[in-house]
């Protein structure tokens, strides 16, 4: 009896292209994990750290209550990412509340991370955590999905969530969506728990492990620029680029400060498209494109950043900040100014003589969509609108 195994099947061009496919997937999704458990790790460290300084620091007396704020700054100074203060803090509350990922340590990281005589010799076992493991904890939520669940205060309601977010596979936004509707409390008055547990889960949003690439958090851990892992289409990345050498051809004092400014509101990531500062109506302009026709949203969001910036970023002798809005729709162009509650007359006056006129940018607009912007695009195939502002996840 031949013991030969059978010859393989003759690999087709579709079986080629399917294969590739899966290798793709396979290890684009494990590349994401393995970069999501090294932040989450490193920011779990962070907060390990500052807590063992607090209590055993040897010259911690020195710097009191201002410690975060100060070690924020040389960390900054030094180029860590991510080391606000808040974040800080946050790290903190991070390692505070699971401190059974230090189980997660194998021998090697433990000497390499933990060197000093406090980190290193502090090594009892830390109490046992309530909700799912260390390493699911680690590998299988990103740190923006922990940071929503930082916010639940109740352990037994953090391990809900914590379970439910990974049998369900939830994104960040479905995370927040579930908090959000009480879906735990609901969950502890109903008696068919299993009916709707089902329902929370049958249209729960889905996490796609390679999109984690573009959480704010990782891509500036890995020292990415926002614009290279935002989700544009080719014809806003082009009609943006044209925007910018626009608007400082005018010569109406502009002066280019951003792209792609990340603006940190509550607890949500926000991309302002393009930032620019107006040296003769000293205050910032602000600009948003959307490949899409107008909606009470887009004109909604663009005020949150004029509003945002009004309050954060004006300094003595500014001015309030305005926006633009840029909608399009094939072959026309609708502009939008926002305010955002601007009362000074004068103000007002001079603002709209030395802004552009709304012609003038809506004519350029359809130029350029009519031109194709740089032939790719017809002016009767625009792209879907680009979805809304990132807030800290896809």
């Amino acid at each position: 009896m031949s013991t030969t195994p059978p010859a393989a099947a003759a690999l087709s061009f579709e079986r080629l292209v399917t294969t590739i496919g899966n290798a793709h997937a396979r290890l684009a999704a494990q590349a994401s994990r393995a970069v999501n458990t090294s932040l989450t790790l490193r920011n779990w460290l962070i907060g390990l750290y500052i807590t063992e300084y607090e209590q055993q620091g040897s010259d911690r007396a020195q710097y009191g209550d201002t410690l975060i704020e100060r070690l924020s700054e040389r960390l900054m100074v030094a180029g860590v990412s991510r080391a606000e203060a808040r974040e800080l803090r946050r790290y903190r509350q991070f390692y505070l509340s699971y401190p059974q990922i230090r189980e997660t340590l194998t021998p090697e990281l433990g000497v390499a991370l933990l060197p000093q005589t406090n980190f290193g010799n502090n090594r009892e076992s830390p109490t046992p955590g309530f909700g799912v493991a260390a390493g699911d904890v680690l590998s299988r939520l990103s740190f923006s999905h922990i940071v929503e669940l930082l916010q639940c205060d109740d352990t037994t309601k953090r391990a809900f969530y914590e379970l439910e977010c990974i049998r369900g596979n939830w994104s960040v936004r479905e995370l927040k969506r579930q908090i959000a509707s009480l879906y735990y409390e609901r969950s502890g008055l109903s008696t068919d728990k299993a009916k709707l547990a089902a329902l929370a889960q049958e249209d729960a949003e889905r996490a796609e492990p390679t999109l984690t690439i573009r959480d704010p958090y990782v891509f500036e851990f890995l020292g990415l620029k926002p614009q290279e892992v935002m989700s544009e289409s080719h014809l806003e990345d082009q009609l943006l680029n044209k925007l910018h050498d626009f608007l400082l051809e005018l010569g109406h004092g502009f002066c280019f400060e951003a792209r792609q400014k990340r603006i940190l509101i509550g607890d949500s990531h926000n991309f302002v498209d393009l930032v620019f500062y107006h040296r003769i109506l000293k205050c910032h302009v602000l600009l948003e494109l959307k490949i899409a026709a107008f909606s009470h949203e887009n004109i909604g969001q663009l005020n949150t950043y004029v509003s945002w910036y009004r309050k954060n970023m004006m300094t003595a002798g500014d001015n309030p900040p305005v926006g633009i809005l840029l909608c399009t729709q094939k072959d026309h162009a609708l502009v939008e100014y926002a305010l955002a509650g601007i009362d000074n007359g004068l103000f007002v006056s001079k603002y709209l003589l030395e802004l552009p006129k709304k012609e003038e940018m809506q004519r350029f607009i359809e130029q350029q969509l009519a031109a194709g912007v740089l032939g790719e695009t017809s002016a009767g195939q625009i792209p879907a609108g680009k979805p809304g502002p990132a807030g800290g996840e896809h």
